[in-house]
């Protein structure tokens, strides 16, 4: 194939690496990966921007081998964050029906921390 813009048929690329799994000398989490980059989004910087800074500065190699999805797909994420405000405000309403009805003790507090411990 040739090239749109030119008269070349060049055949260089970028190679990408040929593991998936991050390296084994990398101890930073994927929570803590996705932190850093809306923290830099948030300053307002661009997805290649926030890429070179996670390379430069924290020794993250490639960030979808880490999270398992690239830069801009984790600033455009903003569905799971509401739909999990849907689930849990979802909770709390039977919550309180049931203690009405007395099938929970009145005590019972819905807590994400346990509930992601009884659903894995």
């Amino acid at each position: 194939m040739g090239r749109m813009h030119s008269r070349g048929k060049g055949i260089s690329s970028s190679a990408l690496p040929y593991k998936r799994t991050p390296p084994t000398w990398l101890k930073i989490a994927a929570n803590d990966v996705e932190e850093m980059i809306t923290k830099a989004a948030k300053k307002g910087q661009m997805p290649s921007q926030i890429g070179v800074l996670l390379r430069d500065q924290h020794g993250i190699p490639l960030v979808k081998s880490v999270t398992g999805s690239k830069i801009l797909r984790i600033l455009k994420d903003k569905d799971s964050k509401f739909r999990l405000i849907l689930v849990e405000s979802r909770i709390h309403r039977l919550a309180r029906y049931y203690k009405r009805t007395k099938k929970l003790p009145p005590t019972w507090k819905y807590e994400s921390t346990t509930a992601s411990t009884l659903v894995a």
